[in-house]
C-alpha cells in the first residue's frame, strides 16, 4: 500500500485503487476494513520513524501523503525523476557540464533494484517501469554527455559492464563502439559490433539496428562525418525522460524510504 501512496504523494489516492492495487481482482469481502488496517500500520510506521502523524491524512474518497512545503523533494524517486528531467533539459541546451552534474545527481538518488515492484498492482508497477526505464536512459544520456566531453576512455569499461548487464540494449554497443574508436581502438569497436550482432541473432534472430550497422560502415570506411559527431546518440533525447510524472517535486533529496507493499 505504500507504494502507491509514495508514487502519488500529495495527491488524493482513492480507496477504490488501493483496494485494486493491494487484492487486484481478489478481492476479499471486508477490503475496506482491511484498508483501514493498513492505513493505521502506515501511520505507526511514520511514528515509529518521528513523521508528523498527520502525514497520511483522510482525504476523501480516500487517503493523501502529505508532504512538507517545498514538495515531493522528500521522496527520492521523485528526486530522481526531476533530476533526470532537468539533465535532459541541459543537454537539450548542450549544457553539457551541467548535464553531467544533475545526471549524475539523478543517478545518486537510485536505491535500486526495485523488491518492492515484484508483487504490486498496476499503478505501482507502471510507476516502476516508469523509474526503471529512466534510470536506463539518463544512463545512457549520461555517458553520451560525458563522450561529448572528450571522455570516451573513461567510459569504456563501465559500457563493457552495461552491455554485459543489458545484452540486447543496442543503445549501449553503440556507446561502447564508438567510445572505443575515439580511444584509437578500431579492431575492438569492431569485435563490439560483432558481439552485438552475435547477440542478437542468438537471443532474437535479428540483425542489429540500422544505428549499429551505420556506425560500424562508418567505422570500416574511417568516415569522420559520423564518427567525429556528438556521441553515439546524436540529437537524442530519451523518451522516458521526456516524460513527466504528474505533480513531481524538486530536485533534492532528504528522506530515503523503503517502500513495499
Amino acid at each position: 500500500m505504500l507504494v502507491i501512496l509514495v508514487s502519488n504523494a500529495g495527491r488524493v489516492v482513492s480507496i477504490d485503487q488501493i483496494i485494486t492495487e493491494i487484492w487486484g481482482d481478489a478481492v476479499p469481502r471486508r477490503a475496506v476494513a482491511g484498508v483501514h488496517v493498513y492505513v493505521s500500520q502506515v501511520r505507526k510506521m511514520f511514528g515509529q520513524l518521528g513523521a508528523d502523524g498527520d502525514r497520511l491524512r483522510t482525504s476523501p474518497p480516500g487517503y493523501v501523503l502529505r508532504l512538507d512545503d517545498g514538495g515531493a523533494d522528500e521522496v527520492d524517486a521523485h528526486a530522481f525523476l526531476r533530476r533526470a528531467s532537468a539533465g535532459r533539459d541541459h543537454f537539450a541546451g548542450e549544457r553539457y557540464e551541467e548535464a553531467e552534474r544533475t545526471l549524475s545527481g539523478a543517478l545518486g538518488c537510485w536505491h535500486g533494484p526495485l523488491e518492492w515492484a515484484r508483487d504490486c498492482g498496476p499503478g505501482a508497477g507502471a510507476f516502476a517501469t516508469l523509474l526503471t526505464e529512466t534510470r536506463l536512459e539518463a544512463t545512457e544520456l549520461l555517458i553520451d554527455t560525458q563522450m561529448r566531453l572528450g571522455r570516451h576512455r573513461e567510459v569504456v569499461g563501465q559500457l563493457h559492464s552495461l552491455v554485459a548487464e543489458h545484452p540486447l540494449r543496442e543503445n549501449f554497443y553503440q556507446q561502447l563502439m564508438l567510445a572505443l574508436y575515439r580511444s584509437g581502438r578500431r579492431a575492438d569497436a569492431l569485435r563490439a559490433y560483432q558481439d552485438a550482432r552475435r547477440t542478437l541473432l542468438d537471443e532474437l534472430g535479428l540483425e542489429p539496428c540500422r544505428g549499429l550497422q551505420r556506425l560500424q560502415h562508418a567505422i570500416l570506411a574511417a568516415d569522420e562525418r559520423v564518427l567525429n559527431g556528438h556521441g553515439a546518440l546524436t540529437g537524442a533525447v530519451p523518451g522516458a525522460l521526456a516524460r513527466a510524472w504528474p505533480g513531481r517535486g524538486a530536485p533534492e533529496s532528504s528522506v530515503k524510504a523503503t517502500v513495499q507493499c
